[in-house]
């Protein structure tokens, strides 16, 4: 039975870490200042009826210490990569140069940097919502071993809290990241 209950609670930890860790790599791409290929990776480009990841249809290179280059493997794809480069959350606007978009990183003026923690906001309230639906699931499956009387009531009432317990250490991970990265941002 407490293989059952331990069970659960391992796989909702490891689940949690992951959405940790998947946040923090969702703040490496929000980068201050300089140029970085993987400010583009979370862009998704149309392409032949689905979306894929701008990396897997393009070469993006650091031109210079604020400008990337992104060369869309396929001529046809430029202006398509061109929209979707401009229409994300960066703010930033491409300039087609033939077979090459260059795209200029604006400085970082004290708006940008308010626009940029919005962003970043939006992503750790999306790491909070994976962390509470990872409780949700890890509760439901607690209630089904009641169900199938494989723990007691107190017992279920008591993991239900140990899980609330985690959840909170995770939810208070989250928003330490992001205190981090606000502060990166608003570094001038």
């Amino acid at each position: 039975m407490s293989e059952l209950i331990d069970m659960i609670k391992k796989d909702a930890e490891e689940h949690m870490k992951k959405s940790i860790e998947a946040l923090k790599s969702e703040f490496i791409k929000i980068r201050t200042g300089r140029a970085h290929t993987s400010l583009l990776d979370h862009i998704q480009v149309p392409y032949y009826g689905s979306h894929m990841p701008i990396n897997q249809v393009a070469t993006i290179t650091v031109i210079d210490p604020r400008t990337l280059g992104v060369t869309p493997w396929e001529k046809s794809m430029l202006s398509v990569v061109e929209k979707a480069i401009r229409e994300s959350d960066l703010g930033l606007n491409p300039v087609n140069v033939g077979t090459i978009l260059r795209v200029p990183l604006p400085m970082m003026t004290e708006e940008r940097r308010r626009d940029l923690v919005k962003v970043v906001r939006h992503e750790a309230e999306n790491a909070r919502v994976a962390v509470r639906n990872i409780r949700r699931n890890a509760l439901h499956d607690l209630k089904g071993l009641v169900k199938d009387k494989e723990i007691s009531e107190d017992d279920e009432r008591r993991e239900q809290e140990n899980i609330q317990k985690m959840t909170d250490k995770f939810i208070a991970q989250v928003d330490s990241v992001l205190a981090d990265k606000e502060h990166e941002l608003m570094e001038v």
